[in-house]
């Protein structure tokens, strides 16, 4: 992958899982549903790949912190729909507190004089 500032940014490691709890805080979806609200959530400069983005839902969901079942899209198509668990629920603000420590030290670092 090349530095092009046209290409979205690539997820740093361990974000997925956050991502993909946050977006389910708002209710139930389906996979292409979650990549697409993480798209449009970050002014289309994030992208998840279904490459990555199933395995992650099937991660989440083997951990305790997704249910899913079998439903009909809008589109008429057969979907996995997902949903945060009360796990899911306590792993998201546990990621989140985590996220926010972390990038402030981040910012720290990138703002302290050289």
């Amino acid at each position: 992958m090349g530095e092009d500032a046209a290409t979205p940014a690539d997820l740093l490691q361990g974000t997925l899982e956050l991502l993909v709890l946050r977006t389910l805080a708002s209710g139930e979806k389906h996979g292409y549903e979650i990549a697409e609200w993480i798209h449009i959530a970050s002014a289309e400069a994030l992208s998840v790949e279904e490459g990555a983005l199933y395995p992650a839902l099937h991660r989440l969901e083997m951990r305790g912190l997704l249910s899913a079942e079998w439903d009909v899209s809008a589109n008429n198509r057969r979907a996995k729909y997902y949903r945060l668990t009360p796990s899911g629920r306590k792993r998201l603000k546990e990621a989140r507190d985590a996220w926010r420590r972390t990038s402030v030290a981040i910012n720290r670092v990138l703002e302290a004089g050289a």
